[in-house]
């Protein structure tokens, strides 16, 4: 962060101001190759940096609980909604208040008051080291992952055992759980196939979670564009900066976790007689609901905005229709974002072992000017990408008692 502050700070690490005039004869100068290095390595350095804190960060908090109390796991419960409550209000105020100091003011400003805020919270990080709680490594993952393939080349040999399975429970390797580590699956005389298809719930989860990442990720870069081809001025005076635009879906989900958490979760508990309210499973499928029709009304609207640009002005001015007819959509999203992604986040968290916590002729749809392009078609296409199937699926039975799997427990269910 330093390192790209000094970018904007030292003039001679970024190319000179850029007038509107020359803006619009397209004759800016451009930055020097040595410009972009020490811009590309300070980038380089921020994703080193957040590689390192984002995915410890989560599993860090979720080890200062104890696993083993209802009070301890009621509390991870809460962690991972308020972990994203606080996320969320730090984009906020990213989105609002930090673009509007580098649209307005300067970027020297706009880049030094999140490297103030990051030198801070590092200092705050280290006060606290004496109060943490310290959870030993766990073992490497590939280690793991390396013995499972020994273990099998050593073992290619050996005649199956019996498809009992209190046979099985004497032959196949099943160790106790250690430490904090979830309720392990019980073996079965179908051991193969709970394996695959344990693999094969997970991995749709995650493919699942894809496409709602791809629905979110529109928020900072179609919309934006969307924002600054319609009238953003609010009153007379000021006008709503076009990358502050995300800040809709923030708030949507920045007053429903509180709500989520200490409302609707205890109310449904009484309901469901889940310990969550709704299994994790559940959450995400809302979540994925919401970013459908997210996706969808972000059709209609751009639809919408696209004809009467077209139409009414040329492509190149700011059109009449006010940007607030992007909020439904940015609301919607939000909901999906409260629903899928923390539900992801809880589940995987849940799932993986405990070393393993820490995705020609006509004009392209995506066209450089929104205006002549198709981007209602390629909003459609995300809210429809979830019920996609390259091949159609076949069922499969068998005589014996089938098992269903949800999260962490099995249940046996009579055919």
């Amino acid at each position: 962060m330093i390192l790209l502050t000094l970018t904007a700070v030292i003039p001679e690490l970024h190319p000179p101001t850029c007038t509107k005039s020359q803006e619009h004869d397209n004759q800016c100068i451009a930055p020097s190759t040595s410009q972009l290095a020490v811009l590309f390595i300070s980038l380089g350095f921020l994703t080193i940096g957040a590689g390192g804190i984002r995915p410890c960060s989560l599993p860090f908090g979720v080890d200062q609980f104890d696993q083993t109390t209802d009070e301890g796991r009621k509390g991870i419960n809460s962690f991972f909604n308020w972990y994203y409550f606080t996320f969320t209000i730090v984009i906020m105020i990213a989105l609002t208040l930090v673009v509007y100091i580098q649209d307005i003011i300067s970027w020297s400003v706009g880049l030094g008051i999140p490297t103030l805020l990051m030198m801070f919270s590092i200092l705050l990080f280290f006060l606290g080291t004496r109060i943490y709680v310290y959870v030993p490594p766990g073992g490497s993952v590939f280690s793991g992952i390396g013995q499972v393939f020994v273990s099998a080349y050593k073992k290619r040999r050996l005649q199956l055992p019996s498809d009992d399975v209190e046979v099985l429970k004497e032959v196949l390797y099943n160790p106790e759980s250690k430490g904090l580590a979830n309720m392990k699956l019980h073996l079965t005389n179908q051991y193969r196939i709970l394996n695959k298809a344990a693999i094969k719930n997970v991995g749709e989860v995650n493919e699942g979670g894809i496409i709602c990442f791809t629905a979110m990720a529109q928020q900072g870069t179609f919309t934006v564009s969307q924002a600054l081809k319609m009238q953003r001025h609010l009153g007379p005076k000021f006008e709503i900066p076009a990358g502050s635009l995300g800040v809709i879906s923030m708030l949507t989900l920045g007053l429903w976790v509180p709500f989520y958490d200490r409302i609707f979760v205890p109310a449904l508990r009484k309901i469901t007689k889940q310990e969550d309210g709704l299994t994790l499973l559940q959450r995400m499928g809302i979540g994925m609901v919401f970013s459908i029709l997210s996706m969808i009304a972000a059709g209609f609207v751009e639809e919408k905005r696209r004809t009467q640009a077209i139409t009414i002005s040329q492509s190149h001015q700011v059109e009449p229709i006010s940007v607030f007819w992007l909020a439904p959509q940015l609301i919607l999203m939000g909901l999906a974002e409260a629903f899928n992604i923390i539900g992801q986040i809880e589940f995987f968290n849940r799932q993986f072992p405990e070393h393993m916590r820490s995705k020609q002729g006509q004009p392209d749809w995506l066209y450089n000017d929104i205006n002549f392009g198709k981007l209602d078609y390629f909003y459609y296409l995300i809210a429809v990408a979830r019920g996609y199937r390259y091949k159609a699926t076949v069922p499969f039975q068998t005589e014996d008692t089938d098992i269903v799997i949800e999260l962490s427990s099995t249940k046996h269910v009579d055919p």
